[in-house]
């Protein structure tokens, strides 16, 4: 399975690297790891602001955590030259924007997940972290982190 056949046939682009908002690099390459840094998630180009347990619903976090996971791969991309040498997603940590009572930061979470595992197949099965925080930069209701192997 090529995986841009797959996100063509998902109607998915890939966007640019985003500038890093602070003092870090957008991934790390040690062996055959890439660690890619958290990526927060994005309403028409800008943070997608928000509380679940206050002014965000899990359905709307699925959408927000999905489209944090199409800009995971496009620092992938970035980071490998091609998706294709991706052996596996190795692990996902969502940050979840979240009231104290709010108990839904896996399905929140599944967004992304749901998305990695249609593109990448078996090979996107992943390990997963899902955490309620009391605030994310910038407001942003969800941030994904990501680790994945290279062949």
């Amino acid at each position: 399975m090529n995986v841009y056949d797959k996100l063509k046939e998902l109607n998915i682009t890939l966007p640019p690297v985003a500038t890093p908002a602070a003092a870090y690099v957008p991934f790390v390459q040690t062996g055959n790891l890439v660690f890619l840094s958290g990526h927060i998630a994005k309403k028409d180009g800008k943070p997608w602001v928000g509380q679940f347990g206050k002014n965000m619903t899990t359905e709307e976090g699925q959408a927000a955590a999905r489209g944090v996971a199409i800009d995971l791969m496009g620092t992938l991309h970035a980071a490998v030259g091609d998706l294709n040498r991706v052996k596996r997603i190795v692990k996902l940590m969502s940050l979840v924007n979240s009231t104290g009572d709010f108990t839904e930061h896996h399905l929140v979470t599944n967004g992304a997940s749901e998305l990695l595992g249609q593109v990448f197949g078996e090979k996107g099965a992943h390990a997963r972290s899902a955490f309620g925080v009391a605030q994310i930069p910038l407001g942003a209701c969800v941030e994904i982190e990501l680790i994945a192997e290279l062949a």
